[in-house]
């Protein structure tokens, strides 16, 4: 039976999916069988197994670091918000339904059972299991039924480290704060404190450091430097929306939708020199683009609304009318159609125009598409030339279908990995383009095909701006942050907290 190692935060965004991801690698070059573990997630940036079951992408990223291949077990309750007050509800990657947060609150004990199953089947496959918690363990209102915090420290059996964030501010009251706030038991089993983000000269930090200490009696077993490291991103907290990037020699604009989902899409982009990769949520802020992405999404429909009453819809037609090239990926496809119907209210009910830039209809249904994929792109003239018969692979998760009018053609011609089947998918009309593969951009020639198609509008020679593996890219990043935690952690100290236990 695994031992176990649970990451903790002060707050959400504090940086514990890099530190549990770094645990991992670490663990595994030092010749361990490890494995990620978070009992349940709340995100829009969702993956699709080999199995065709839906987890958060923050274990797939961890299971990367890992060395293994994701597994739902990984991530057994995945929450995915729909609206400000209710999420869709993922357990073993298949959708339970749709909850209120008060009706999820109330179901969530029943729930005990399947993450107490996935825990115990991960922890008899591997030497040490690496988990995470989500948010802060002080939220005193949530602590009745909880199974991601210190519950789930306490199901595992499993010491915390305890992570805050300095370069919020206010790293010493998030972390004394939070240990105040828990019961006594749970107060003994952090056994270690981690101050994250840190830039700068560490002896000035070292006498608040020997206080803290002082002040609760846990010793802090490491101070880790703030890192730029290339690896996906939980959720919609992340830094790369805020990001003010100088435009580039080609400028690529993704549309920021109020429930964007799976944005880690468009990670390839910004490893190309020359490249400016913009998130942008307002109509001033589009200026002249040579792409607009519109990214996925949960909710298609308010989402399209959205565009159309903040503006963004306007800017971004007239964009297109201009030749500016324009990509779709998901509900961002669905949106550039004629049409869009819910008659079984999946998401708002009724039907809406689409913004007309493909001559297709998008009508929702129940059931939800959840495969793997691969083949390759038709045969295009025109702007989208370069992506002619370029191979692609990814994954699909959506409600609904899409069917092409007479004067649109499929994007690419796929096989489904779940069921074996030959289906087409997407569609491309003069310089729009749209499909329902998530990850599309992650082979370096579909990213480097897609700068080809830039240039050649733009009349510039991009051939020195190539791609890169972005597989291989990733695996250098997960080395990097390994080696940086080693640096800057007690790595000695806390494989003795993992032995010792709790």
């Amino acid at each position: 039976m695994a031992k176990a190692i649970m990451v903790q935060g002060t707050m959400s965004n504090v940086g514990k999916s890099l530190i549990a991801a770094g645990l991992c690698r670490i663990f595994k070059q030092d010749g361990y069988r490890v494995a990620p573990f978070k009992s349940q997630n709340m995100a829009l940036n969702s993956f699709i197994t080999s199995e065709g079951l839906e987890m958060g992408r923050a274990q797939v990223m961890q299971a990367e670091a890992a060395g293994i291949l994701p597994s739902v077990l990984m991530n057994p309750i995945l929450l995915k918000p729909t609206n400000d007050v209710g999420s869709q509800v993922i357990v073993n990657g298949e959708v339970l339904g749709t909850m209120s947060a008060r009706e999820y609150f109330r179901y969530k004990k029943k729930l005990v059972p399947e993450v107490q199953k996935a825990y115990d089947t991960l922890a008899g496959e591997n030497d040490i299991l690496v988990i995470e918690g989500a948010g802060s363990p002080a939220e005193i209102n949530l602590k009745d039924e909880d199974l991601v915090n210190m519950g789930m420290a306490k199901m595992a059996k499993a010491p915390v480290l305890l992570v805050g964030d300095i370069d919020r501010g206010g790293v010493f009251a998030q972390l004394i704060g939070t240990v105040e706030l828990l019961e006594e038991e749970e107060r003994s089993m952090v056994k270690g404190l981690i101050i994250n983000k840190f830039r700068g000269d560490k002896t000035i930090l070292d006498p608040g450091i020997k206080m803290l200490e002082e002040k609760i009696g846990i010793p802090v077993i490491g101070t880790a430097p703030y890192l730029d490291i290339q690896v996906e991103d939980e959720d919609s907290l992340t830094e790369r929306f805020d990001r003010n990037e100088e435009i580039g020699l080609i400028d690529i604009a993704v549309i920021r939708l109020p429930r964007i989902s799976n944005f880690t899409d468009f990670n390839p982009f910004e490893n190309i020199p020359g490249v400016s990769l913009r998130y942008v949520r307002h109509p001033y802020e589009l200026k002249n683009p040579d792409l607009i992405i519109l990214p996925g999404t949960k909710n298609t429909m308010e989402d399209l609304l959205w565009m159309r009453e903040s503006g963004m819809e306007a800017v971004v037609l007239k964009a297109a009318s201009k030749g500016t090239l324009l990509f779709g990926i998901c509900g961002g496809y669905q949106m550039l159609g004629e049409t869009l119907s819910d008659p079984d209210k999946v998401e708002a009910g009724g039907s809406i125009k689409g913004m007309g830039l493909l001559p297709m209809d998008t009508v929702f249904a129940p059931s939800k598409t959840r495969t793997r994929v691969q083949g390759a792109f038709g045969s295009f003239s025109g702007v989208w030339e370069p992506l002619s018969h370029k191979n692609l692979e990814g994954y699909e998760i959506h409600m609904g279908e899409s069917c092409l009018r007479q004067e649109a053609h499929p994007a690419a011609s796929l096989i489904d990995a779940v069921t074996g089947k030959e289906k087409t998918d997407g569609a491309c009309y003069e310089n729009v383009c749209g499909t329902y593969v998530h990850g599309v951009f992650d082979r370096e020639e579909i990213a480097e095909a897609v700068i080809e198609a830039i240039g050649r509008k733009k009349g510039i020679d991009v051939s020195a701006m190539s791609g890169i593996d972005f597989a291989a890219f990733k695996e250098t990043q997960y080395d990097i942050l390994a080696a940086q935690l080693r640096k800057h952690l007690d790595m000695k100290r806390i494989y003795e907290i993992l032995e010792e236990g709790i």
